[in-house]
């Protein structure tokens, strides 16, 4: 289903990005994932006193991931009184230079929320840290050391993470069996993947998605971080074939088909940052029966996002209550 907000229409609603899904593409991941599930996660969970407030406590969350690189996240949960009935939970997937935030939001509209610092982020950058620009093209010739295997695997690492019970708080109780996605441009990617190669999701809310369609990304805009390919193959056009074998592994296009649970997308008609015609592309890919794609006219890539935010609160309390 299609909603559209605004006068008019030009984007191609009906484009095809030209990625390839590799052959091997499912076995590839799947050892990605057995490596990581023999990842000892070793979680340590931390109340910071200074960052809540009387109404939502804050913690700092620290795990391990694949490599055994140490991950960091901010939880933020509502203050409520200890009853027997847990709380939804909704993962807060980062966009790509900006630091992520304390979740405070979600508390307030009664849910606990994680938000993830993936690897070369805040506190994640101990182990790892290309710099921005720099991530997108980190060893970008060799899937197996690309930048994104790990920051996907932090990804899953951290739902394996919520759906473990492992958080258990004194105060309130977090739904395992309650899982929400939400993230725009980069997070709205890594919320794609998410939803695809882990099923613990119930719910997908993707902003403006990232990720999805590299190699047509480049060529319909000239905008970073998408520039950081071009940079990289205007000193390098020798290797075009490598980079973009590489990134048909990662290309979100080719996660789309295994998402099952319910997701809305938004996406901002004037979107020079994120091509509109890549995140029509990744929703015609996504073989759930329940999604919604909303269309902002006069929006960039901020995809209408304050407009949206009412849609998304009603999209997750519908699907996973309150």
């Amino acid at each position: 289903m299609i909603l559209f907000y605004g006068d008019k229409l030009n984007i191609n609603k009906n484009y095809t990005c030209k990625v390839v899904k590799p052959e091997d593409f499912d076995l590839f991941w799947g050892d990605v994932l057995d490596d990581l599930s023999q990842v000892d996660l070793k979680p340590e969970i931390i109340h910071d006193d200074l960052r809540s407030t009387k109404d939502i406590d804050i913690y700092q969350v620290f795990f391990n991931s694949l490599g055994n690189i140490r991950i960091s996240a901010w939880l933020a949960v509502p203050v409520l009184n200890m009853s027997d009935n847990p709380i939804p939970v909704i993962l807060q997937l980062p966009g790509y230079q900006n630091d992520p935030l304390i979740p405070k939001y979600w508390p307030l509209n009664g849910y606990a929320s994680l938000s993830l610092n993936h690897r070369g982020k805040v506190r994640s950058r101990s182990e790892f840290d290309p710099g921005y620009p720099g991530v997108l093209t980190h060893n970008i010739t060799d899937r197996n050391s690309y930048s994104y295997k790990g920051i996907y695997s932090d990804v899953w690492a951290s739902i394996d993470l919520l759906s473990s019970n492992y958080f258990d708080l004194s105060n309130v109780k977090i739904d395992s069996n309650r899982i929400g996605v939400a993230g725009s441009s980069q997070g709205g990617g890594l919320t794609i993947i998410s939803a695809a190669m882990k099923k613990e999701v119930k719910a997908a809310a993707c902003g403006a998605p990232y990720l999805c369609g590299y190699m047509d990304a480049i060529e319909l805009t000239n905008t970073y971080p998408y520039q950081e390919i071009n940079d990289y193959l205007n000193l390098y056009p020798d290797r075009l074939d490598d980079v973009t074998n590489t990134l048909a592994y990662f290309d979100g296009m080719n996660f789309a088909d295994k998402i099952t649970c319910p997701i809305i997308l938004n996406v901002g008609l004037q979107d020079n940052v994120c091509p509109p015609e890549t995140a029509y592309a990744v929703f015609e890919n996504i073989t759930s029966g329940d999604k919604k794609i909303y269309e902002y006219d006069g929006y960039g890539h901020d995809a209408g996002r304050y407009l949206h935010d009412q849609v998304t609160l009603d999209f997750f309390e519908n699907h996973l209550g309150k």
